[in-house]
Parts: C-alpha cells; sequence; structure tokens
C-alpha cells in the first residue's frame, strides 16, 4: 500500500508552538516515509528592491542567517532518523508564500501550529494565518494547538 502522504510541508515561525507542529510531522513522517519540507517565510517590508538600500539589505541578510540555523535545529531530529528533509526560506507575506510553495510542489499535507481560541475573543483572534492558510490551500491541511 502506497503511503497517503508522501510529501509534508511545516510552516514554520520559530515560536515555542512549532514544536508541537514538528512532533505530529516528526510522527506523520514515520509513519508513511514521507519528505518532509520545513518553511520559513521571512515577512518581507515593501521597500522596493533589497538591493537598493544596503541597510534594507543587511537586515534581510541576518534575519537569513538566523533562519538558516533555526530551520537546521529543527531539522536535526529528522535527518537523524533518515527521513528526508529539506530547509526553505521565501520571502513574502506568510499566507501566500506557504500556499504558493504547496501549489508549486506536490504537497500532500501541510502541518501548522495553531492556537486555542477562546470562546470570548473568537472575532478577534479568528484570521490567524493557520486559519488563512486552511482555507486557501487546495492540500489536507492538520492544525496542532
Amino acid at each position: 500500500m502506497i503511503p497517503r502522504f508522501q510529501n509534508m510541508l511545516v510552516p514554520v515561525d520559530f515560536s515555542a508552538k512549532n514544536w508541537a507542529a514538528l512532533d505530529v510531522a516528526f510522527e506523520t513522517a514515520v509513519h508513511n516515509k514521507a519528505a518532509v519540507t520545513l518553511l520559513h517565510v521571512i515577512e518581507a517590508i515593501d521597500t522596493g528592491d533589497f538591493d537598493d538600500d544596503p541597510d534594507v539589505k543587511d537586515f534581510y541578510t541576518r534575519l537569513e542567517d538566523r533562519a538558516k540555523r533555526e530551520l537546521e535545529t529543527m531539522g536535526q531530529r529528522f535527518v537523524e532518523a533518515d527521513i528526508d528533509v529539506h530547509e526553505k526560506i521565501r520571502f513574502g507575506k506568510r499566507a501566500a508564500e506557504i500556499v504558493k510553495y504547496s501549489d508549486d510542489h506536490v504537497i500532500d499535507l501541510i502541518v501548522m501550529s495553531s492556537h486555542t481560541i477562546e470562546p470570548e475573543s473568537r472575532t478577534s483572534t479568528i484570521v490567524t494565518l493557520s486559519y488563512q492558510v486552511s482555507l486557501i490551500c487546495r492540500c489536507p491541511i492538520l492544525l496542532v494547538k
């Protein structure tokens, strides 16, 4: 039987809540012998081309260097378990880049961290990144709280 999920995407922002999603992604990847892509999107500020301003370019270079280190740390567990893991960095709007990446690649499951919505503040917290991606993406999405 062919595993249902062969290529998984795990968007990460390096917050503590990502570790729960990484745990679920790891278990699912082991069970399905799936490849995993860890994706970090660096939110781009509308300032034009990065190369136009050396200070802006330096700022994004520092963010990218940090992201590479963090992704390597997060991916280590997958590497040690002999799971095919890829670490990707994109620049842009987070929801749009996650959806675009899943559309451009053969992704059959996205595992994302989310948060519990408190009943008294439902309307103010419902438009989260995970909610936006879950509405727009074509593939299944597993939200981990």
